[in-house]
C-alpha cells in the first residue's frame, strides 16, 4: 500500500445513512425538515443568470460583511469554509502538528478524532460525567497540547456547558479552545462575545442545521483577526464557491425566517422530548435540534432496526464504555408523532 501509515490504520469518519430521496423519513443526521428562506433561492437564481465563469471571492467577502453586521463583529474576525467540517480541518491543520495533542470530550462529534489521525497527531478523549459536564482534567495543561475541541451544544446529548465555565476553561488552557456551535441557533445562548474577551476562544458555525442548508455546504468561524490571518494561509484558495457565498449571505440576513424556523423546531423538540420520556426513556434537556434517548431496560439497536424497516431512520450510536442510545433529529410534528408511535410499538 502507498497510503501513509496513519491513514491505513485509522477507521475513518462514517456519516449517517443517506437513503435515496423518498425512501425513508430522515431523523438521523440533524437536518432541518423545512425549506430554506426564499431569499436563498432568489440569490442562487441571480448568480446563475450572471454566469459562473469567474472564480468566487477568495475570502467570501459578501458573507463576511453580512455576518459582521448581524453579529456586531469586525469582518476580519470571520473565516468562511466549505461547511463547518472544512473549518474544523483548517483549524486542525493550522494549530496541531504531527505527534502533537488534540483534546476532545467523549462522547461527542466523532470527526474530531479523525482529523487528529489524518494530521498524524494524537487525540486525547476525556469523558463527560453523568450530568454531561466536563471533568476537571479537561482544563489542565499537558505537554504537546495544541488544540481543544468543545461542541456546545454537544452531540449526541444536546447539552451545554455554561458560558462562564467556557471562559474559565479557556483561561486555564495553554492553547486555542474551539467552541463548536453547530447547533447554537437552537440554544439559549452562544459564546460569540467571548472571542473578544479571550484570544484563545474560537467559535465555529454552520448553515446546515438552523438555516436548512445542509446540501449547500457553508460554515464559518469567529476568532481574533491575527488568528484568522494565519488560518487564511491554510485554507484552499477558493474553498467556498460563488453559489454558496451568495446563498449563505441571503440566508444569514433573513432573520425573520430564522426566528420563525427556530420557534417551530423548539416546539417540536419539546413534543419529541415529552413523548420519549412518556415511553420510559431518559432524555437530557436538549438545546439542539435532536434528542439523546436512553432506555433503562430496553435494548436500543432492535428499536433502531424496527424503525428502519418501517421507513424511519434515526441514529443508533454505541460509545462502548459510555453506553449506547438513540439520537433522534427533530422533524415536523407529523414525523415526530409517527416516530413516537412506532417506538411505542417496538417496545
Amino acid at each position: 500500500m502507498y497510503a501513509r501509515t496513519e491513514i491505513e490504520s485509522m477507521a475513518g469518519y462514517v456519516p449517517g445513512e443517506q437513503p435515496k430521496p423518498g425512501e425513508a423519513v430522515k431523523l438521523n443526521t440533524n437536518e432541518n425538515p423545512y425549506r430554506a428562506s426564499d431569499r436563498v433561492y432568489e440569490a442562487i437564481r441571480t448568480v446563475c443568470e450572471a454566469g459562473l465563469s469567474r472564480y468566487p471571492n477568495a475570502l467570501g467577502e459578501p458573507f463576511r460583511e453580512a455576518a459582521a453586521e448581524v453579529y456586531g463583529v469586525d469582518l476580519n474576525m470571520i473565516l468562511c469554509g466549505n461547511g463547518s467540517d472544512d473549518i474544523l480541518t483548517i483549524l486542525t491543520r493550522t494549530f496541531v502538528g504531527e505527534g502533537e495533542l488534540l483534546r476532545l470530550p467523549r462522547p461527542s462529534y466523532i470527526l474530531y478524532k479523525s482529523l487528529a489521525e489524518i494530521q498524524g497527531a494524537r487525540a486525547e478523549e476525556l469523558r463527560f460525567d453523568r450530568y454531561w459536564q466536563l471533568p476537571p482534567e479537561f482544563a489542565q495543561p499537558k505537554e504537546g497540547l495544541k488544540l481543544v475541541f468543545l461542541p456546545n451544544p454537544n452531540s449526541p446529548s444536546g447539552t451545554v456547558i455554561a458560558k462562564n465555565k467556557i471562559l474559565e476553561l479557556a483561561e486555564q488552557l495553554p492553547c486555542p479552545l474551539v467552541v463548536d456551535e453547530a447547533y447554537a441557533d437552537f440554544a439559549e445562548f452562544n459564546c460569540i462575545d467571548l472571542v473578544a474577551k479571550c484570544e484563545k476562544i474560537i467559535i465555529t458555525r454552520t448553515l446546515s442545521k438552523a438555516y436548512s442548508l445542509a446540501g449547500l455546504r457553508f460554515g464559518y468561524l469567529f476568532a481574533q483577526s491575527h488568528l484568522v490571518e494565519q488560518m487564511v494561509k491554510v485554507k484552499d484558495s477558493y474553498n467556498c464557491d460563488t453559489l454558496s457565498i451568495a446563498a449563505a449571505t441571503a440566508a444569514i440576513l433573513d432573520r425573520d425566517w430564522l426566528r420563525d424556523n427556530r420557534r417551530k423546531l423548539l416546539a417540536t423538540r419539546k413534543r419529541l422530548t415529552d413523548g420519549m420520556r412518556q415511553l420510559g426513556f431518559h432524555v437530557p434537556d436538549s438545546q439542539a435540534n435532536f434528542t439523546w434517548n436512553v432506555h433503562p431496560t430496553l435494548p436500543h439497536k432492535p428499536i433502531y432496526e424496527f424503525l428502519k424497516r418501517c421507513g424511519y431512520l434515526v441514529r443508533y450510536m454505541d460509545y462502548a464504555e459510555c453506553g449506547d442510545g438513540l439520537r433522534i433529529s427533530v422533524g415536523t410534528d407529523e414525523q415526530v408523532d409517527e416516530c413516537l408511535a412506532l417506538i411505542e410499538e417496538a417496545g
